[in-house]
């Protein structure tokens, strides 16, 4: 079974571009990350509160 040179190139430059794509989106959640780091702790207490409140039925 031969492959042809332009599938091989295909192929190629398809796991380039997943690559790539990879690559973005992990700077993009690092960025979110850092921003998000210093109201993490809110966000928690915000949501343990909303869970408190739905569990005493004032929300």
């Amino acid at each position: 079974m031969e492959t042809d040179t332009d599938t091989l190139l295909r192929v190629i430059l398809a796991l380039v571009a997943v690559w790539l794509a990879l690559a973005v989106i992990e700077r993009f959640v690092d960025v979110l990350a850092s921003v998000l780091a210093p109201v993490s702790k809110l966000l928690v207490i915000a949501v343990l509160a909303l869970i408190v409140l739905s569990l005493l039925d004032r929300l």
